[in-house]
């Protein structure tokens, strides 16, 4: 017996095309989500982009009869728009008036009207599931738009090989993975490893898988900018953003990891020294951590004073290192080797030939994503830097951020690399209290 979904709002507002995700079942969209999605396609965030979406798409099913009697999707389910009106069924108290009671109201008449079949309410919203559930309706998140736990990419991959393995590593440069991997699993390009050995005590050696074989990593005795990586994660950072044939970079991590500085040092590295790229674009989604504080005075550097300010802080820090009067924030800037922008500044551009870093990737959407990466021109190199566990977004999370998407998408693709920073460096209160708090 096919199943019946009724289809809540922020499911859509995530993910337009989520209704076709459901087989050969029947879908439901209530009056109610309509409206909301309505409300919202003014919206000039990701949310109204998807609420737009979302009408287009309902819109081109309509050409093909009426919503209210169901269009046939091309998976073999059936699609339609339920108008609650006058059917209505809520207990007292429960105001009418509220887009949820509609809602669940519309999935409690579904389940009366078609007691034969198994109704399921679709939300990503908690609340309205725990209604569900006290009104003895089946509730489920979406799940389709949200990568698992196994889908999470880290970057690198530890091997426990024996002893004999790393000598000839290292005296050869090179090994297969065939000689070291026996199980099913399969390295991606451009990932990582660490190779243990099991028969002597303290022997390890560190690798990179080129899409044939494992080789010795290239750039792990630089100190570009006067950095150097302080840990094995680093150090596979630190691999990513010298090499020259990986034009998108992804790094994720809690707060302390090194991401920012990190990426800061490689870019003015490759920008000042080795002369690759004519800038350094360094950019940030302006969104405040607490309660907003309204609008601030002065030019449009001095609004975006604050929110960059964790930028300048891993900058004085790397002109600290270089103790160079040349090397400075107001030289860089000058002579237009250094630029820093808000996010919002980026739609639009065309950015050839430039190291760019768009940092607190976490709170981007997968469509943000898309529209940042395709702004990069030719000889362009693109880092994006995030904690997944940090998202101030309210409609994102560790699993459906644009930073672990992208992670993920890219996983199989020479041109890109991941790495996840595990191990923190900013000091050890700050390390403790990332841990424990």
């Amino acid at each position: 017996m096919k199943k019946i979904f009724v289809i809540d709002t922020n499911v859509l507002l995530r993910d337009p095309y989520a209704i076709f995700s459901f087989e050969e079942n029947e879908v439901v969209i209530p009056l109610a989500v309509i409206e909301e999605i309505d409300d919202q396609k003014s919206n000039k965030a990701d949310i109204g982009y998807n609420a737009r979406e979302t009408s287009r798409l309902l819109d081109g099913l309509r050409k093909k009869g009426n919503l209210n009697e169901g269009i046939e999707l091309e998976e073999g389910g059936i699609l339609r728009i339920a108008i609650d009106g006058k059917d209505l069924i809520l207990p007292a108290g429960l105001s009418a008036n509220k887009m949820d009671n509609r809602i669940v109201s519309t999935a409690i008449h579904l389940s009366k009207e078609n007691p034969d079949r198994k109704v399921i309410l679709i939300s990503n919203d908690i609340n309205l599931r725990l209604i569900g559930n006290a009104f003895g309706i089946s509730a489920e998140e979406h799940l389709s738009s949200r990568l698992n736990d196994d889908q999470i990419f880290a970057g690198f991959h530890e091997i426990d090989v024996k002893s004999e393995t790393i000598d000839r590593f290292y005296q050869e440069g090179e090994i297969t993975p065939d000689e070291i991997i026996k199980s099913d699993y399969s390295l991606s390009p451009r990932e990582f490893v660490q190779l243990t050995a099991i028969d002597r005590e303290k022997q390890s050696a560190l690798g990179k898988f080129d899409g044939e074989k494992i080789v010795k990593l290239v750039h792990d005795k630089e100190k570009p900018s006067g950095i150097s990586p302080q840990n094995r994660e680093q150090t596979f950072a630190q691999e990513l953003l010298l090499d020259d044939d990986v034009k998108l970079v992804t790094l994720s991590g809690r707060a302390g990891t090194g991401k920012t500085l990190l990426a800061l040092a490689a870019g003015l590295f490759n920008v000042l020294e080795k002369k690759l790229y004519t800038r350094l674009l360094v950019a940030r989604p302006v969104i405040p951590m607490g309660k907003d504080i309204g609008f601030l005075p002065g030019t449009k550097e001095d609004k975006l004073q604050p929110w960059m300010q964790p930028i300048f802080d891993n900058l004085d820090l790397i002109f600290q290192q270089k103790k160079s009067s040349s090397f400075s924030y107001s030289q860089l800037t000058e002579n237009d080797l250094l630029q820093i922008e808000a996010l919002t500044y980026i739609r639009g551009r065309s950015i050839p030939n430039q190291y760019i870093i768009i940092d607190e990737a976490q709170n981007l959407s997968k469509h943000e994503i898309k529209t940042i990466v395709t702004r990069a021109g030719k000889e362009s190199k693109i880092i994006f830097t995030g904690d997944p566990y940090q998202i101030d977004n309210p409609y994102l999370d560790l699993h459906s951020n644009g930073l672990t998407y992208l992670a993920h998408k890219f996983r199989s693709q020479k041109i890109g690399g991941h790495i996840m920073l595990e191990q923190g460096e900013r000091s050890e209160l700050a390390e403790i209290a990332s841990q424990i708090l």
